[in-house]
C-alpha cells in the first residue's frame, strides 16, 4: 500500500505538539487515525476537529509506561478499522537537569517513557504487522541523540537507544515492514514544562528559532507515503538557525 489515503496510523502523544500536527495533517491527507495519549480532553478535542472537517479518527487513553494501553491502542485500530498500518511512536519527555542533581526519578521516568514506550508498541504492532505481511514503524527520536551535549546525557541516553533498537529492528523487518526514525532539533511545544530552570533557561532561548510542529509531522508524512518497497530509514528535521 503506498501513499497515505486510506492508512490506519495510530499515533502516541497525540495530545499536543508533534503528535497533535501529525494526525492532523494525515487525517487530511486521508489517513484513518487512532489518537493516543494520557489527557483525554485533548484526545476528544482533537479527535472531533479531524471529523468536523471530514476525516476519521478514534481515540484512546495511552499511558506508553503501559505495556497494556500500547496493546489496546493497537486493538482498537484493528476493531475499528480491521487493520493498522503505521504506528508513529512519538510521546516523549525531557527532563533535562545536570548529571550531579541525581534527579534519578526523572531518569527513570524518561527511560519509562522514551524507551520502554517505544518497546511496548513494537511488541503490540510488530505481531499484526508479520500478520498482515505490512506495516511501518515511525520512531521520533531527537537530535540530541547526534550531537549530545551538558545536561542532556540521560535524555540523550534513551533516544539513542531507541535509534539502536529502531536500525536492529529495521535489519531484522525483512523486505515487508518498514522502519522509520525521525529526529526533530528544536521544536514549539510544552517540551519545557518540566525540566530543571538551569536547562530551562538554555532550551527556551532556543524556541527562539524553533521549528513548528507542523514541519516534523510533514518529514513524518513524507516517510509514510513511499510506496512499497521504499523504506525512509532516518530523517533530521532542524531550525537552520541550529548548530
Amino acid at each position: 500500500m503506498s501513499g497515505i489515503e486510506g492508512k490506519v496510523v495510530a499515533v502516541t502523544g497525540a495530545g499536543s505538539g508533534i503528535g497533535e500536527a501529525t494526525a492532523l495533517l494525515l487525517a487530511e491527507r486521508g489517513a484513518k487515525v487512532v489518537l493516543g495519549a494520557r489527557r483525554t480532553e485533548r484526545l476528544e478535542a482533537l479527535a472531533a476537529r479531524i471529523e468536523r472537517a471530514g476525516g476519521r479518527a478514534a481515540w484512546i487513553r495511552t499511558d506508553v509506561t503501559r505495556r497494556a494501553d500500547l496493546s489496546g491502542l493497537v486493538g482498537l485500530a484493528r476493531e475499528r478499522y480491521g487493520r493498522l498500518d503505521v504506528l508513529v511512536s512519538n510521546a516523549g519527555v525531557g527532563l533535562i537537569s545536570p548529571l550531579d542533581e541525581l534527579r534519578v526519578e526523572d531518569w527513570e521516568e524518561m527511560i519509562d517513557v522514551n524507551l520502554k514506550g517505544v518497546l511496548y508498541g513494537i511488541a503490540a504492532a510488530l505481531p499484526v504487522f508479520r500478520e498482515q505481511g505490512s506495516g511501518h514503524f515511525v520512531n521520533t527520536v531527537s537530535t540530541a541523540g547526534l550531537r549530545v551535549v551538558p545536561l542532556q546525557s540521560v535524555y540523550a541516553g534513551t533516544k539513542n537507544a531507541v535509534r539502536t533498537i529502531s536500525e536492529g529492528l529495521r535489519q531484522e523487518a525483512g523486505d515487508t515492514l518498514r522502519v522509520t526514525v525521525v529526529s526533530p532539533g528544536a521544536v514549539r511545544t510544552d517540551f519545557t514544562e518540566r525540566m530543571d530552570p538551569q536547562a530551562r533557561a538554555r532550551i527556551d532561548r532556543m524556541m527562539e528559532t524553533a521549528l513548528s510542529p507542523d514541519a516534523v509531522a510533514r518529514a513524518i508524512a513524507f516517510a509514510v507515503e513511499q510506496p512499497d518497497g521504499v523504506d525512509v530509514g532516518d530523517i533530521v528535521v532542524r531550525p537552520t538557525a541550529q548548530a
